[in-house]
């Protein structure tokens, strides 16, 4: 059993209490108000829906014309499609791997929710909401350019691709077996309690086609929520780089910087906005790569029918695929892609629970005292530009700044993605965490699912997050359920 020292505990205990203590008690502090419109995180377009179902992930925006509504059903009945290999008689369903990871988008993102990490080493306990992504580190000139000037953002590991691949179908054996370990740690809190952390260790068994590169960089991916993606691509840019500061010129301890990667759509760089770096500028980006790289879909935009299958695995690219003569590569048509990323973009936020509840009002100030909101930036207003026009001019709250922060050696996967380096994360957002629970089951967070609540979630908050995780630890019992219920509420 490991103990973590907090430096500086003590006194940063010490004044979150004496903050805390000179607000006086806790109905005078709900006196920070709920701010208009906060209660509906996604403006007009919040979910109208039950919000304590399983579903409440699954609404579509509730300002969409009444004539997409048909779009939306329709991207969320591909969402779920099951693709079987080729060659097959369902020639709209096949081209699924050879290797893969899931056979529906459904699979990872169960109920448009959060993925779980594996909670067994056989089979049936094995998840495929979570996998790892690999890389290495530029091994020619020409790869160091790309890097450089961001037409491409990481470079794959040489016999197994951009990702591990568990699964294949008949005649294709799996790329490897993920192994996740922990080693609890013992985390002591103000008033005498402790919290205890696990930390993961990740390895690669039963490798099917060869060694690692030697210098091979793995990276655990867990799927997030799918809610809002089309509000936060409404933000507009320029809204987003303005928060930037690299060089924390005001002294905050806070340097948020934007990742900038390759928009294939456009053909240049674009500021990143999704996956957990920031790595994917577009929300219908991220669904080609996820087709391709996921599912083994080949699509316009990632013309792979072979999925992530490298040249080393010659079995792989030779075997049967779905796309046609006219569109070899294209194993998921335009039209359909796109219906899926309407879908994606329009799973609606909901609303909030008792946001004015002096309890919740209470952990809002205490959020907000922490520095919390330097990275979770509450609200935001969309632009103009955007794809989905009833998505224009809302004020909506994620409770993000999608940006890219030091994240401290404890969160650090050493693997840089664009511009993101091997500490650095996006600021996820906060809204619907809530009902996590409700929604999928368990309460696992961060990007590997190493934390089983929200309090081992902030514990493990370090870099530039270090003083409001410092502060947190050091409330009083009281005063950290406070703010916990106000992230709840989200």
């Amino acid at each position: 059993m490991h103990r973590l020292a907090l430096v500086g505990i003590l006194t940063a205990g010490s004044l979150a209490f004496a903050a805390v203590a000179a607000l006086g008690e806790v109905t005078s502090r709900a006196s920070a108000g709920l701010e208009p419109g906060e209660e509906m995180p996604g403006g007009d377009a919040t979910s109208r829906g039950t919000v304590d179902l399983a579903d409440a992930f699954s609404g579509f925006s509730a300002n969409m014309g009444f004539a997409r509504e048909l779009d939306f059903k329709i991207g969320n009945g591909i969402f779920r499609k099951q693709w079987v290999s080729s060659p097959s008689s369902t020639k709209s369903s096949d081209g699924l791997g050879p290797l893969y990871n899931a056979r529906a988008c459904q699979a990872c993102h169960l109920k448009d929710g959060r993925g779980h990490p594996p909670r067994g080493s056989s089979v049936e306990q094995r998840s495929v909401s979570m996998f790892l992504r690999l890389s290495i580190p530029p091994q020619t000139q020409e790869q160091a350019r790309q890097l450089a000037e961001g037409s491409a953002s990481v470079v794959p590991e040489p016999t197994y691709g951009g990702q591990l691949q568990e699964l294949g179908v008949q005649g294709h054996i799996g790329e490897g077996r993920m192994l996740v370990t922990y080693v609890e740690i013992d985390v002591p809190l103000a008033g005498g309690e402790v919290a205890r952390l696990r930390k993961p260790t990740y390895a690669i068994t039963d490798l099917g086609y060869g060694a690692l590169h030697p210098q091979a960089m793995i990276s655990p991916r867990l799927t997030p929520q799918m809610i809002g993606l089309g509000l936060l691509e409404a933000i507009p840019a320029a809204d987003i780089m303005a928060r930037e500061d690299p060089e924390d010129r005001d002294g905050d301890g806070i340097s948020g910087r934007a990742n900038r990667v390759w928009s294939i759509a456009d053909g240049r760089v674009m500021l990143g906005r999704f996956g957990w770096k920031a790595g994917q500028p577009t929300v219908l980006q991220q669904s080609a790569e996820a087709f391709a790289g996921d599912i083994g879909i080949g699509n316009w935009m990632v013309p792979r029918a072979h999925g992530d299958c490298t040249a080393a695995q010659t079995t792989c690219v030779e075997a049967p695929h779905g796309g046609t003569s006219q569109a070899p590569h294209e194993e998921i048509n335009r039209k359909l892609l796109d219906l899926v990323a309407f879908y994606a973009r329009n799973l609606a936020v909901p609303a909030r629970r008792a946001p004015g509840a002096p309890d919740v009002l209470a952990g809002k100030r205490i959020f907000r005292e922490l520095g919390c909101a330097s990275c979770h930036t509450p609200s935001h207003v969309t632009g103009d530009e955007v794809v989905d026009p009833h998505l224009r001019g809302q004020r909506i709250w994620p409770f993000t700044d999608l940006l890219l922060h030091d994240m401290g050696e404890g969160l650090a996967d050493g693997r840089p993605e664009g511009r993101a380096s091997g500490r650095e994360w996006r600021t996820a957002p906060l809204w619907g965490i809530g009902l996590t629970e409700v929604v999928n089951g368990h309460t696992f967070f961060l990007h590997d699912g190493r934390a089983r609540t929200l309090t081992e979630a902030i514990l493990w908050h370090g870099g530039e997050a270090q003083r409001a995780r410092d502060g947190f630890a050091g409330l009083p019992a009281k005063e950290r359920q406070l703010l916990l219920k106000f992230v709840n509420s989200l």
